[in-house]
């Protein structure tokens, strides 16, 4: 297995190897806001922010991030020319993008439960003594 400081990589054609890291928590995001539905960037930024924060998401970086896993087949975009104003670009989950969306899902539940232990572990330690170490 291909050690990397990325918080994913293709292993094989449609196998994507997943580790789950709090710094890449946008793009999961991204992946389920788009299960829901088809979205443009503005609109998806707006959703995102309810799971990940307001200052996590970045319309510069999101954009980058968006054409990137356009180029891996993870989303698809097409122009909406409809309504008034510039057209604008709208972008929907592929069916590559919902398998790599359910290993995300795994892998943060498998990090949630690292995450669990660890807050019982610390809880465990009497009141007393966290304080002394403190």
């Amino acid at each position: 297995m291909l050690l990397s400081s990325r918080c994913r990589w293709l292993a094989a054609p449609g196998r994507w190897v997943v580790r789950a890291r709090v710094e890449r928590f946008v793009e999961p995001a991204v992946l389920l806001v788009l299960a829901s539905g088809p979205c443009h960037g503005y609109d998806l930024k707006d959703r995102m922010v309810t799971l990940v924060g307001e200052e996590s998401v970045d319309v510069a970086n999101l954009y980058r991030l968006l054409r990137q896993l356009e180029l891996e087949g993870i989303v698809q975009s097409r122009w909406d020319t409809a309504g008034t104003g510039p057209a604008r670009r709208v972008y929907r989950l592929t069916s590559a993008g919902r398998r790599l969306l359910d290993q995300w899902a795994q892998q943060i539940r498998h990090l949630e439960a690292t995450i669990r232990g660890f807050r019982q572990a610390y809880d465990a330690i009497p009141t007393t003594t966290r304080r002394a170490r403190s």
